[in-house]
């Protein structure tokens, strides 16, 4: 049976109270893999019951120091919310490389995805039911908190959510799945089979939280959405110059270098257009605060 590897190494950075310089630094993991075109499809995916798929990989790599996030959600008042959703296409005008209705190709490995956490810094997950993007499709952590349909040639499939980065040279295509959700595809110690995986957009009664980072104050601050439904193309903070978008991190924060909008209003915008707009969200770094709205099934 193919060992596994240690699990994909972060890529944090630590953000001092009064910096404006981030730093994260790039690991290596797992090995090459082929992958085919990418070919549309003519229907909606729907949502898989989470399984898995595995490759061996080698995990390498170190960051700048930082705070790892909190595993536990402190109960908190829950901050008021609104959405706007906005009429747009199902073709999704804020999506980057990893597009709806699109079917990609590669091939899965397999990880010791530890207790879940990842580059994409959300913390241990409640299920292991996740995945590693490869670097190119992980696209400065554009692809953290999508859900994949993962399919393998048997017929077998599983949901996996992106938590993790794996670094060059995994290849495009490419998923690095927990030995969990591997499992649900084929047996671990094949270590690496042909699939097709694409987004999807899956039913959910959890609610969308907001965290700021450790480090975060009224002079600089780092915001992450989290346990969102469909992926987060925009982060923006209002201030009194109107709503100010932040800058997203490899590893998956928003950041107000300045401090302008920190401890107010936050909107976020998904890849389809939907707009959430989130007030009451305190200033208290490393604390999970729930809120009200989630983005709509798409």
């Amino acid at each position: 049976m193919t060992p596994l590897h240690p699990r994909r190494r972060l890529r944090p950075a630590l953000a001092s109270a009064v910096s404006t310089a981030m730093l994260a630094v790039l690991a290596g993991c797992g090995g090459p893999s082929p992958a085919g075109p990418v070919t549309a499809t003519p229907t909606t995916p729907q949502v898989a019951v989470p399984s898995s798929t595995g490759s061996p990989t080698a995990a390498a790599g170190a960051g700048s120091p930082t705070a790892r996030p909190s595993a536990t959600t402190t109960a908190t008042p829950q901050p008021s919310s609104a959405s706007t959703p906005r009429k747009t296409s199902a073709a999704a005008p804020l999506a980057g490389r990893i597009r709806p209705k699109v079917t990609y190709r590669g091939d899965a490995t397999v990880y010791d995805a530890g207790n879940g956490d990842g580059a994409c810094l959300y913390g241990a997950s409640r299920d292991l039911m996740i995945a590693a993007m490869n670097h190119t499709d992980y696209e400065s952590a554009r692809a953290c908190g999508a859900h994949v349909l993962v399919r393998a040639a048997n017929g077998a499939s599983v949901t996996v959510l992106i938590t993790n980065e794996c670094p060059l040279p995994c290849a495009p295509g490419q998923l690095d799945l927990s030995a969990a959700a591997f499992a649900k595809l084929a047996d671990p110690s094949r270590g690496r089979i042909p699939i097709t995986w694409k987004l999807v957009s899956p039913g959910t009664s959890t609610t969308i939280s907001i965290r700021y980072k450790t480090g975060s104050s009224k002079w600089w601050c780092a915001i992450q959405a989290i346990d969102h439904r469909n992926p987060v193309a925009l982060l923006e903070v209002r201030t009194s110059a109107g709503w100010q978008r932040l800058p997203r991190t490899d590893y998956n924060y928003f950041i107000s270098a300045r401090g302008s909008g920190c401890g107010g209003a936050i909107r976020i915008t998904d890849i389809y257009g939907e707009r959430l707009v989130i007030n009451g969200v305190a200033l208290r770094p490393d604390v999970v605060q729930p809120t009200r709205v989630q983005f709509a099934k798409r």
